[in-house]
C-alpha cells in the first residue's frame, strides 16, 4: 500500500513518508520498531487484538463468581493461626450461619410449644444437611445468649464447611428450604457466610449499573472534546478491550490464588479510565500532527514517539504505585494489586498498538462525522495559557495559597479511625444486614461476632476455670464458655460440656469498635499456664491493624523511589522528580479529609445513601493511596513530559510552562472529567466502601487536575525556574545511555513550533 503524502512532503527535500533518517518511521529503538509494524501491518495487528479480545470475552466470562469477599485477615497472625486450628480441630466452633427465628404469630414467645416444635424440627433437619455441622439452637441448648432480650425472636447457629466458594455454594442450596415461613415460625438468615453472599451479590448487580451509567456518559463526553464521533469513538473502545482483557487475566489468577470481589471494580474504573486517558492524550496528539501537515503513517510514528513515551512512562508508573500493595499480606489488597498492574499494562498495550494501528487505517477519516458540539474556531488552549500565565506572575502567592487549602481540607484525617467491614456496608433492607441489626439491638451477645480463644498445652481444670472466670471480669464480657463451664462476672452459672479445646468469649462491644480493639489486648494479657490463641472480628481487625501499619512504609517506599527514578529517566531533572512527589502527595489530601468528613462522621449519609459505622476500614486508605497517587502521576507525567518537549525545542523556561500548560490544560481536564465520571458511576455502588472508593478517587481526580495542575504546578515551576532541568552530569550521561533521551528529529517540511509566540513577550 503507497502512504498518502501531502503536498508539503513531495517538495520537500526529506520526505517524511519516506524512511530515510530524518523520517519519523525510521527512529531507533524499541518505539521506532513498534511505529514501524504499527503503520507496515495496521490490519494483521487489529485482527490479532480481535481474535485476543474475543478470547478474552470467552476466558473472563464468569469471573465474578471465582471471587471472593475476604482478604482482610494477616496471614501468620495470631488471629489467622487460631482460626486455621479451630477450622481444622473443631470446625463447629465458629458459626457461619445464622437462623433468626421468630413466632408467626404476634402473641407468642420462643418459647411456646408450638415455637418450640418447629424450631427442633428445624434444627435437626440442619443438622442432616451434608454440608453443614455444629448446628445448636436456643432450644436445645438453653443457652440465654441465643434467646432475644424480650423473648421474641432466638438463634439456631450453624457452620458450613468447606472454603468461600465452597460455603457460597452450599447457601445457595440451603436458603429456598430454610427461609421464609416455616410452620409456626418465621426464618431470616444472617451471620458471615449470608453476609459475604449479600456483598457479592450487590456489588455485582452495582457493577453492571455503573457500567450501564459511565459508557454512554463517557462516550457523550469524548464526543464533545473531539466534535467527531469516530475520534470519540476510539478511546472508548480501548477501554471496552482493556477491561475483557483484565477479566481474562484475573479468571486465570483465580485458578492460583484468591482474588477480591473488589479487583472487578478497580478493573472496570481504571480499564475504562487509564485507556480512554491514553487513548485521548494519543488521539489528540495525532490530530494536531495532521493539522500540521503530516501524512497519516508519519504522524502516527511522531505521535508514537512523543505522546507514547508518555504514556508509557505513565503506565510505569501507574502499575507500580500499584504493585505497591504486594507488600501487604492480606489477599484483598494483593488481588488489588494483581488487577491493577493487569489493567494499566494492558490499557497502554492497547493504546500503543491497537489504536496506532486503527489511525493509520482511518488516516484523515479519524476526524469524519463531525458532530455540532466542540470547540469551532478561536485559539484552542489560549485560555489556559492566559491563566498560567496569570499563576507565574503571582507564583509566591498562588503556591502559598493553595498548598494552604489543600492542608485545610486534608484536616480532618487527622481524626480518622480504623475499622474492620461489617454488614452495615449493605443497604439496610438487605436480609443478612437486618438479622445482623437484630442481633446488635436484642441479644445480649451476637455469636457472629464472638472471640474464641484456642487452649493448646493440656491444661487442668482448675487452670482452665481460673483463667475463664478471670476473662469473664473484663469489661464487655457478657460470658465466656469452654471446657471448664460457662462464666459470667467470673462465677460458674453451667457446667462444663464435653472437652474442648477452645473458649469462647461472647461480648457486648461492636466488633469493629476500638472498644472490642481493646478487648482482644486485655484477653491476650490474661496471665495464663497455657499456650491460648485469640481469634474472632476484633482479633482479625487488631492483627490487621498492626501487619497494615508495619507494612505501609516498605509500600509508600516502593513508590517514592520508583516514582523519582522513572520521572528522572522521563525528564533528565533531579529537583522535578522530588516536586512530583510532594505535589501529588498534596493533591490527594482532600481525598482523605473528604473520606473521613463524610463516611466516618456521616455527613452528607443521608443524600448519598450509606450507614456511618464511625471508623473507616483499615485496608481502604492504602488502596485509595495507591490508586489516586498513580492517577495523579499519570496526569503529572503528562504535563510535564509536555513541558519538557516545548523547553527542548524553545529553550525558555517561562515559554515551556506556557504551551506545556496550553495544549495539555484542556486534554489533562478533559480526562480527568471523563475519569471521574466513571469513578462517580462507581460510586453510585450501594456497598459503602466501593462508594467510598469512587466518590473518594474521583474527587482526588478532579482536584489534581482542576486544582494542582492548573494552579500549583506552573506556579511552583515558575519559582524553581531553570533549576528545574538541572542534573549533574554524571546522571545525565546514565539517562542519556539508558537510551531514554527523546531523539531530536527535525523535518523540514513542517515548521517549528518556536516559529509561533506563546508566551505573549515576544
Amino acid at each position: 500500500m503507497t502512504p498518502q503524502t501531502s503536498p508539503t512532503s513531495q517538495t520537500s527535500p526529506s520526505s517524511p513518508s519516506s524512511p530515510t533518517s530524518s523520517s519519523p518511521q525510521a527512529a531507533a529503538g524499541p518505539r521506532g520498531r513498534v511505529a514501524r509494524v504499527v503503520t507496515t501491518r495496521p490490519r494483521l495487528l487489529l485482527l490479532l487484538i480481535l481474535l485476543l479480545t474475543a478470547g478474552a470475552v470467552v476466558v473472563g466470562g464468569g469471573v465474578a463468581e471465582r471471587m471472593s469477599s475476604g482478604g482482610s485477615q494477616i496471614p501468620g497472625s495470631e488471629s489467622s493461626y487460631a482460626t486455621a486450628e479451630l477450622e481444622r480441630r473443631w470446625p463447629a466452633s465458629q458459626p457461619n450461619l445464622l437462623l433468626l427465628v421468630s413466632p408467626r404469630d404476634g402473641s407468642r414467645d420462643v418459647d411456646d410449644p408450638a415455637v418450640a416444635s418447629a424450631a427442633r424440627d428445624l434444627a435437626r433437619r440442619l443438622a442432616d444437611e451434608k454440608a453443614v455441622l455444629g448446628v445448636v439452637s436456643y432450644w436445645q441448648s438453653e443457652d440465654t445468649a441465643l434467646r432475644a432480650r424480650d423473648g421474641g425472636e432466638a438463634l439456631i447457629t450453624a457452620r458450613i464447611k468447606g472454603d468461600e466458594d465452597a460455603v457460597d455454594d452450599a447457601l445457595e442450596a440451603l436458603e429456598p428450604h430454610y427461609r421464609g415461613a416455616r410452620g409456626a415460625v418465621d426464618v431470616r438468615l444472617g451471620g458471615p457466610a449470608a453476609v459475604r453472599h449479600a456483598s457479592q451479590e450487590v456489588i455485582a448487580d452495582d457493577l453492571v449499573r455503573a457500567e450501564v451509567i459511565a459508557l454512554p456518559v463517557t462516550l457523550v463526553l469524548l464526543v464533545v472534546v473531539f466534535g467527531s464521533a469516530v475520534a470519540a469513538a476510539l478511546p472508548l473502545l480501548v477501554g471496552i478491550v482493556s477491561v475483557l482483557g483484565t477479566n481474562a487475566v484475573l479468571r486465570v489468577i483465580t485458578e492460583f490464588t484468591d482474588v477480591s470481589v473488589y479487583a472487578q471494580n478497580l478493573t472496570t474504573a481504571l480499564g475504562l479510565g487509564l485507556a480512554i486517558d491514553y487513548a485521548l492524550f494519543l488521539v489528540r496528539r495525532h490530530r494536531e500532527e495532521l493539522a500540521a501537515g503530516r501524512d497519516p503513517r508519519d504522524a502516527v510514528a511522531v505521535t508514537l514517539r512523543t505522546a507514547g513515551r508518555t504514556v508509557l512512562y505513565s503506565a510505569l508508573t501507574v502499575a507500580v504505585c500499584l504493585a505497591s500493595m504486594l507488600v501487604f499480606e492480606q489477599y484483598f489488597l494483593r488481588s488489588l494489586a494483581y488487577a491493577g498492574i493487569a489493567v494499566v499494562l494492558i490499557s497502554a498495550a492497547a493504546s500503543l498498538i491497537a489504536l496506532p494501528a486503527a489511525l493509520v487505517l482511518l488516516g484523515h477519516r479519524v476526524n469524519t462525522l463531525r458532530l455540532p458540539v466542540g470547540r469551532r474556531g478561536g485559539n484552542p488552549g489560549a485560555g489556559w495559557a492566559r491563566l498560567a500565565r496569570l499563576v507565574m506572575r503571582r507564583a509566591p502567592l498562588f503556591a502559598v495559597g493553595t498548598v494552604a487549602v489543600l492542608l485545610a481540607l486534608g484536616l480532618p484525617f487527622k481524626d480518622v479511625r480504623f475499622g474492620t467491614a461489617d454488614d452495615r456496608q449493605l443497604p439496610s433492607s438487605t436480609e443478612a444486614r437486618v438479622v445482623q441489626e437484630e442481633l446488635r439491638n436484642e441479644f445480649p451477645g451476637s455469636p457472629g461476632s464472638a472471640l474464641a480463644v484456642l487452649v493448646e498445652g493440656r491444661p487442668g481444670a482448675e487452670a482452665l476455670a481460673e483463667y475463664s472466670g478471670e476473662v469473664s471480669r473484663l469489661s464487655h464480657v457478657v460470658q465466656v464458655a469452654g471446657p471448664a463451664g460457662r462464666f459470667v462476672d467470673g462465677k460458674r452459672v453451667a457446667d462444663a460440656p464435653p472437652a474442648v479445646g477452645h473458649v469462647s468469649v461472647l461480648h457486648s462491644a461492636e466488633s469493629a469498635s476500638p472498644q472490642s480493639v481493646s478487648l482482644v489486648k486485655k484477653i491476650r494479657a490474661v496471665p495464663a499456664s497455657f499456650e491460648t490463641s485469640v481469634t474472632g472480628p476484633a482479633a482479625v481487625l487488631a492483627d490487621t491493624q498492626h501487619g497494615t501499619a508495619e507494612r505501609l512504609p516498605w509500600a509508600l517506599a516502593v513508590i517514592a523511589v520508583t516514582t523519582l527514578i522513572l520521572v528522572f529517566l522521563l525528564t533528565g531533572s533531579v529537583l522535578l522528580p522530588l516536586l512530583t512527589v510532594v505535589v501529588n502527595g498534596l493533591s490527594l489530601t482532600a481525598m482523605f479529609g473528604a473520606v473521613v468528613w463524610v463516611f466516618q462522621d456521616g455527613h452528607l449519609s443521608g443524600p448519598l445513601g450509606f450507614t456511618p459505622t464511625g471508623d473507616i476500614e483499615t485496608a481502604l486508605p492504602v488502596l485509595m493511596f495507591c490508586v489516586a497517587f498513580g492517577l495523579s502521576m499519570d496526569y503529572g507525567v503528562f504535563l510535564v513530559s509536555r513541558i519538557k518537549e516545548e523547553y527542548e525545542i524553545g529553550g525558555d523556561h517561562r515559554d515551556a510552562v506556557v504551551l506545556g500548560i496550553r495544549r495539555t490544560g484542556g486534554l489533562i481536564t478533559a480526562a480527568a472529567l471523563i475519569l471521574a465520571v466513571v469513578m462517580v458511576a462507581i460510586g453510585t455502588s450501594r456497598v459503602t466502601n466501593i462508594k467510598m472508593l469512587g466518590l473518594g478517587v474521583g474527587l482526588a481526580v478532579l482536584m489534581d487536575a482542576m486544582v494542582v495542575r492548573t494552579l500549583l504546578v506552573p506556579a511552583v515551576l515558575r519559582l524553581t525556574g531553570r533549576a528545574t532541568w538541572w542534573a549533574p552530569a554524571p546522571l545525565r550521561r546514565l539517562q542519556r545511555r539508558a537510551g531514554l533521551e527523546e531523539a531530536r528529529t527535525t523535518y523540514p517540511d513542517i515548521p517549528t513550533r518556536t516559529e509561533r509566540p506563546v508566551s505573549g513577550r515576544t
